[in-house]
């Protein structure tokens, strides 16, 4: 059998350590060469391969390549872009088909959360109907930790480990100054629907370190009153008070209580900052001075204090869908398996995309307290493997010292353009 070419493309909002999958997925296809030829990157994901803009990764060295593991971001570029039903628009998956087939593709590894599980299924569905002979992988990646089946999402682990470490600082920072200026710090995290990194937060207090804290999560209704009772409980008993608050926290209407009004190109609700809501909530009601920040893209950009069970999960998966696919599996995911919470120990399956497309995992009401304001032992039990270990890039200079690659593109074969 004649080798044939790959194609690996980043789909939303980018990790610590997506690089890491896509380091896993190079340098496994590069040990199969009588397998696989070339593995092509689309250039800003999914689009590139609808606007033919293919990158050859072949000319990158293995250096650069091996450099991937501690660089965080998309190296290739990713995208907000969701392709809409094959009944809807047809021609979109006709022209990926299209693409793939100019340039002997015949491997689709697509490196994203619950829209890209699903796209890639819908490729490998239109494959098989076309006649077109394609393995489809999903390679798993979101740091809202909201994808099923697996244990834990790629990505979640640092961002999960930067929002621990940054409200236990902060909390010291705010107890410090709490007698005669702020008492109140507001922390927004990510998660829409899902409220893993919130609870994250919650690692941040412990046996040896009980701090002050107040998480909101999605999961639950946000009831004011109840919210300002227990933050002038905690300021009444400790002094002061880190609030912890996802950004799609909802009201008794249903309302996002940070919903702005427009949507994104997924349909989703554009949240316009709920710490400023928040904060000024806690200021007219209860009188005490505050601070509020939003961890944004410093969450899940933070490589510098990536968690290395996260980083080694990362490579796993990409190295698996590899495999995965070279032993004939297609429309799948690898998923991680915890077999162990203390010592952690986790392994690789196959999960079959029908299963873990369009389906949404919150977080289980017994990892939320029973006052709905903080984490049980269960989530602890949960997060704490998920955060372990270290894993520092390496530094020039006094910074981190990342690979920014040559993504030289491939000459166009299609005569025909196609807009997105």
């Amino acid at each position: 059998m004649a080798a044939r070419n790959a194609f690996y493309a980043q789909s939303g909002g980018v990790t610590a350590v997506i690089n890491a999958s896509a380091c896993g997925v190079l340098e496994t296809a590069r040990q199969y060469p009588d397998r696989i030829g070339t593995v092509y990157a689309g250039r800003n994901g999914i689009v590139g391969a609808l606007t033919e803009d293919l990158i050859d990764t072949g000319l990158e060295s293995a250096e650069a390549i091996a450099a991937l593991r501690h660089t965080p971001s998309g190296a290739f570029g990713s995208c907000r872009y969701k392709l809409k039903g094959l009944e809807e628009n047809r021609a979109q998956y006709e022209r990926l088909i299209e693409v793939f087939r100019a340039h002997d593709i015949g491997y689709f590894f697509y490196n994203g959360g619950g829209d890209s599980a699903d796209t890639c299924l819908k490729v490998s569905q239109l494959s098989e109907k076309l006649g077109y002979p394609l393995q489809a992988v999903h390679i798993p990646k979101t740091v809202d930790n909201d994808l099923p089946i697996t244990d834990c999402c790629p990505g979640f682990g640092s961002v999960a480990k930067y929002i621990a470490v940054s409200v236990r600082e902060a909390s010291f920072d705010v107890r410090s100054m709490a007698a005669t200026s702020t008492c109140i710090f507001v922390l927004e995290v990510m998660g829409r629907h899902a409220g893993w990194i919130a609870a994250a937060g919650g690692l941040a207090s412990d046996e040896r370190h009980d701090l002050a804290l107040v998480i909101l999560f999605p999961e639950q209704v946000f009831d004011p009153e109840r919210f300002l009772r227990a933050v002038d409980e905690k300021v009444r008993t400790h002094g002061y008070c880190s609030v912890v608050v996802s950004e799609g926290i909802r009201g008794a209407d249903g309302r996002f209580v940070a919903e702005s009004g427009s949507r994104d190109v997924f349909g989703h609700a554009r949240l316009g900052g709920v710490a400023p809501v928040i904060a000024d909530l806690i200021k007219d009601r209860l009188g005490y001075k505050y601070h509020w920040a939003v961890a944004d893209y410093l969450q899940r950009a933070a490589r510098h204090v990536a968690s290395r069970t996260d980083a080694e999960q990362a490579y796993a998966v990409g190295k698996a869908g590899v495999e995965m696919a070279l032993k004939g599996l297609s429309a799948v995911m690898p998923a991680i398996v915890r077999t162990s919470d203390s010592p952690y120990r986790w392994e690789i399956t196959a999960a079959s995309l029908a299963e873990v497309a369009n389906v949404e995992k919150k977080m289980p009401l017994e990892f939320i307290s029973a006052d709905g304001f903080g984490i049980t032992e269960a989530c602890r039990r949960y997060l704490r493997p998920l955060i372990e270990g270290e894993d520092y890039p390496p530094y020039a200079g006094g910074l981190p010292d990342y690979v920014t690659l040559c993504n030289v593109a491939v000459p166009k074969k299609l005569a025909a353009s196609f807009s997105v």
